[in-house]
Formats: structure tokens, sequence, C-alpha cells
């Protein structure tokens, strides 16, 4: 990843958000639920998990927007406010972590899938990440 000072740092498109990160990903997800292909465009969302602790926007503000996840939790997915790009989710009964949206990274390219979530939701025409471990839904706690 490209880094600044170690860090690996990411931002929206237009330049408006910037952000660092100080920690490894806990670990990669593709999340196949019905709102993450919404807000990817019909796509699943891929997002590298991080403490929450390990986020600092370094530029600018995000906008956030509240809604119910299929598991019936609110999660808050940020963007940027002048371009809309996605950067971070994150459920309101886990605020410590944060879902680095992969796309939003200055290199994503170290990224692969570790955990298929939501392949119940899928649509058929997505390939699944066979090397990554499958759930129907959400992982058991």
């Amino acid at each position: 990843m490209e880094t600044k000072g170690g860090c690996p740092r990411g931002g929206c498109l237009c330049n408006a958000v910037r952000y660092e990160l100080s920690s490894d990903p806990i670990v990669h997800i593709a999340c196949h639920c019905r709102t993450c292909q919404y807000v990817g465009g019909g796509a699943p969302t891929l997002a590298a998990l991080y403490p929450k602790s390990a986020v600092s926007i370094t530029q600018g503000a995000v906008k956030t927007y509240w809604s119910k996840s299929d598991s019936g939790v609110n999660v808050g997915r940020s963007f940027c406010a002048a371009f809309g790009t996605p950067l971070f989710a994150g459920p309101e009964e886990n605020p410590q972590f944060v879902a680095i949206k992969v796309g939003s990274l200055d290199d994503p390219s170290a990224f692969k899938v570790q955990l298929d979530i939501w392949r119940s939701t899928a649509q058929p025409w997505h390939t699944h990440y066979d090397d990554a471990k499958q759930f129907d839904k959400n992982p058991s706690r």
C-alpha cells in the first residue's frame, strides 16, 4: 500500500477527504447483502475491517447515512460530501470497528477476500471468492 511515514493512506476521488491507517487490517470482506448491492451499484462491498482507533481523517470531513442492514442492525455509511465517494462503514452495535471501502485506498493491491458473507442474497451472476471462508449471512459470533 502507498504509505506516508509507514501508514497506508486513502481518500475520495476528488481529494476532499484523505485518511491514514495506523494498523494492519483485521480481515478483508466481500459482503453481498442487498444493502451493499445498493451502495455498490450492484456489486458486493469489498472492505477491509480496521479498529476505529486506527483511522485518522487527515483532510476534509465525511457525511454519514444510517440505515438498517439485512441483519437488522443500524449501519452508518460514510462518504465524501463533495463528490459522493464511499469511504467507510460501521455497525452501530460495534462502534470500535470501521470497514474501509477498498476502492478508496491509494493502493488496494494487497486486498484479498478472506470472508465472503451474505452469499444467500448475492446475485446469481456474481462470482464468489472460493478461497475465502463462505457464509450465507453474517459469520456466527
